[in-house]
């Protein structure tokens, strides 16, 4: 059966939790987290990203996230909670959703990196 973009996105929010940008700033360095931006290299280049995060568009999250694949991403462990971002949120939600059907229970979606900026996160340069 079909299913829409609308229906995915509310899949995925209803899967995964959404934590405030204060929330995943109290996160950030602890070892035990993984942050993951979903945006583009272009998107990363033009406005940086989370200090530490790893930058993985969309399109490479499954290959890159999955132990098995050759392309897998060595700070990729299920052990860990995982902080998905993007532009806005909706990739993030999404990407946080396959996460969790992959196996990583401790995921939670930190939305926008705008949002992370906004409340005075750390950025580096991308």
């Amino acid at each position: 059966m079909p299913t829409t973009v609308k229906e995915m996105l509310a899949a995925a929010e209803a899967a995964v939790p959404r934590i405030s940008a204060e929330e995943a700033k109290a996160l950030h360095g602890d070892p035990r987290v993984v942050f993951v931006d979903l945006r583009e290299p272009p998107e990363v280049a033009a406005s940086g990203k989370v200090p530490g995060a790893l930058t993985i568009p969309r399109g490479l999250l499954e290959f890159r996230a999955d132990p098995e694949s050759p392309l897998h991403e060595a700070a990729f462990d299920r052990a860990k909670t995982v902080i998905t971002y993007c532009a806005s949120g909706g990739r993030a939600a999404l990407a946080g959703k396959t996460l969790k059907d992959m196996g990583y229970a401790d995921v939670r979606n930190l939305g926008g990196f705008k949002d992370w900026a906004a409340a005075g996160g750390a950025v580096e340069q991308g």
